[in-house]
């Protein structure tokens, strides 16, 4: 049986492909296309025909965003696309072309293939109330949805995963602390196999210094911008998500390996700021977790 996962980002996509036998996966093709300058249509042809697949049974998304409703992996139905589309306003950069390629992928293979969404949002599924809560009226929270939903669940289950595998001895109050570091940052805090807390939030904006985006900031500084700087709502989503971070604090470059070899103060500053923000986090998880295994 062959599998095709799809992997979409808010400027690119990742397809694999991966062939089940006797209960092992292993994976046969792979590519990571940028999205815009080709159609995603004609992106999967290429990806099929380039390296010659075959009996695609089973296709596996991505989806950014899951909301309160998807606590696991799932089948994809009319229902289930509802409702990812609903929540397309909470991840308006990530949602809409994960059911774009969902519905491409129903026309390439036909009607008839499985196809499974697999939620970033679902491993903080059973977050503690006090980790998932925002100290905000109750009844606003509830009316517009407004909680902390974490991101990077896919990747972070996955270290979990690989843990265990190299540490079958540690079974009795397991204590982990995982970090995602990429364009997005995030850390997360596991017990016992359950995430108890993550530094994204209700965005992939909040927690850690990263690449373009800001990380924790007093709100204030937001209701300041708008007031004496006149910043729009756009503007302010712009300066958030692209133009802060390890850019931002630098004035040079949202890479890290060009920041490590500039001799820029700036440089130095933004590199700083970005490991003493994962620092203070590690030992506020320590500290949650009771220690850390």
């Amino acid at each position: 049986m062959n599998i095709l996962t799809v992997n979409t980002g808010s400027s690119s996509v990742r397809l694999a492909v991966f062939s089940q036998k006797g209960g092992r996966q292993e994976r046969v093709a792979y590519a990571h296309l940028k999205t815009g300058d080709n159609e995603p249509e004609n992106q999967l042809t290429a990806f099929i025909e380039d390296n010659h697949v075959r009996d695609i049974s089973v296709t596996a998304h991505r989806i950014v965003h899951g909301g309160t409703r998807f606590k696991d992996s799932c089948l994809i139905n009319p229902g289930v696309e509802k409702e990812i589309d609903r929540l397309s306003i909470l991840a308006p950069l990530h949602n809409p072309p994960a059911l774009k390629w969902i519905s491409i992928c129903r026309r390439f293979f036909g009607s008839g293939i499985r196809q499974v969404a697999v939620f970033d949002t679902a491993f903080y599924s059973r977050l503690p109330e006090s980790s998932l809560t925002y100290a905000l009226p109750k009844d606003l929270c509830r009316r517009h949805e407004i909680q902390r939903y974490g991101f990077h669940g896919i990747a972070h289950s996955a270290m979990l995963r690989r843990w265990r595998e190299i540490r079958p001895d540690v079974k009795e109050s397991e204590r982990l602390i995982s970090l995602q570091l990429g364009a997005g940052c995030s850390v997360t805090a596991v017990k016992n196999g359950t995430a108890i807390d993550t530094s994204m939030g209700f965005s992939p904006v909040e927690g850690l210094v990263m690449a373009t985006r800001s990380g924790d900031l007093d709100p204030g500084v937001i209701i300041y911008l708008q007031k004496s700087a006149g910043l729009s709502v756009e503007e302010i989503d712009e300066l958030l998500n692209n133009s802060s971070g390890l850019l931002g604090v630098s004035g040079i470059s949202s890479d890290m390996k060009t920041l490590l070899g500039s001799d820029e103060p700036d440089a130095g500053i933004a590199i700083e700021l970005y490991c003493y923000r994962a620092k203070k986090y590690i030992g506020a998880y320590a500290a949650a977790l009771g220690g850390v295994d």
